[in-house]
């Protein structure tokens, strides 16, 4: 037996708890995985709350990350006692995730655990820190240089928006941050950004086209907030696009592709391809100041990730929740 929380839906609702798991229950997998750590993402607190329709399959261990060692393995690359990393995959949405004791995965899904990071450290990065990084990437991949100017950050409190601003500002770049709560502004500038502006300038209709100002941008938000973006990057800046914390709606209009040659660069980090994420991950081992994280994180046990989770889709918790799944 392993504890996890499970989610289970049926004639008498959806719910979320800590349960003992039977390991005879643990899903199809080439390799099982003592987990130690996971994390609260976005889409975790979707999952955990019903408040999206994320879980596709019940019951359900929610955690779309984990940190671990291999336990038993029948897959090539790994064997026991290997420290591993998952990100992804659609674990946590149809198949068993991270918020328990113990996974049996796909061993391609894994990566190993960067040498830089501890099972600690790399789940207070998780999906929404190398989610962050492959925005990063975006935006270099398309020329954005520190030299072209600023770049915005929304969501800027959150996991994404943290690790986004703390990597951004050690290359150089000049970031500006958006955020809905103003009471975190020293903690913004502490990661790096110069300016905080109030999310109320950019969340109401805009006009198709604004003044000029942001040589890329990176956005978790979308909706009108993700229009108003676009609408006031410079010419040819890039703005790369990955969350849709305001909603999936773009209400929008070409003006600023086709008459300034702006860039809108999707960022997806569910079935991103093996090397990008081995990329992205060893940029983060020598892009991401280790000692930011302290600050960017907390760490909690799995029966207070439940409470959490809610907190999280209110934009109530600030940089990331890192769950120890032994507590």
């Amino acid at each position: 037996m392993f504890k996890g929380i499970l989610i289970e839906k049926d004639e008498s609702g959806y719910r979320s708890a800590v349960r003992d798991i039977d390991e005879a229950a643990l899903p199809a997998g080439n390799v099982t995985v003592r987990v130690s750590h996971s994390t609260l993402n976005y889409k975790d607190g979707l999952a955990i709350t019903g408040r999206g329709p994320v879980v596709r399959r019940f019951p359900m261990v929610p955690g779309i990350d984990l940190a671990g060692v291999v336990e038993e393995s029948t897959h090539p690359d790994y064997q026991p006692g290997d420290a591993v990393v998952l990100n992804g995959w659609g674990v946590g949405e149809v198949h068993w995730g991270g918020l328990a004791q113990k996974a049996r995965l796909d061993g391609d899904w894994l990566i190993p655990l960067p040498a830089r990071f501890s099972p600690r450290q790399a789940m207070a990065i998780g999906t929404a820190g190398y989610t962050a990084m492959l925005c990063v990437l975006a935006l270099e991949r398309h020329g954005v240089k520190p030299a072209d100017g600023e770049i915005l950050v929304t969501g800027a409190a959150g996991g994404v928006g943290s690790v986004a601003i703390a990597v951004l500002a050690k290359l150089g770049y000049s970031v500006v941050a958006v955020t809905g709560r103003p009471q975190d502004e020293e903690y913004l500038k502490y990661l790096g950004a110069t300016e905080v502006l109030d999310r109320a300038q950019f969340s109401a209709p805009g006009k198709p086209l604004g003044r000029e100002r942001w040589a890329g941008a990176v956005d978790v938000v979308g909706s009108h907030v993700l229009a108003n973006v676009c609408a006031t990057t410079k010419y040819r800046g890039v703005v790369a696009a990955c969350g849709l914390a305001a909603g999936m709606d773009f209400p929008a209009t070409v003006a600023p592709f086709i008459l300034r040659g702006v860039t809108l660069a999707g960022v997806d980090s569910v079935m991103c391809p093996r090397a990008e994420r081995l990329l992205a991950w060893q940029r983060l081992a020598s892009d991401l100041d280790v000692e930011k994280l302290e600050k960017i994180s907390r760490e909690v046990g799995l029966s207070e990730a439940i409470p959490l989770a809610a907190s999280l889709l209110n934009g109530e918790v600030r940089g990331r929740i890192i769950v120890d799944v032994n507590q």
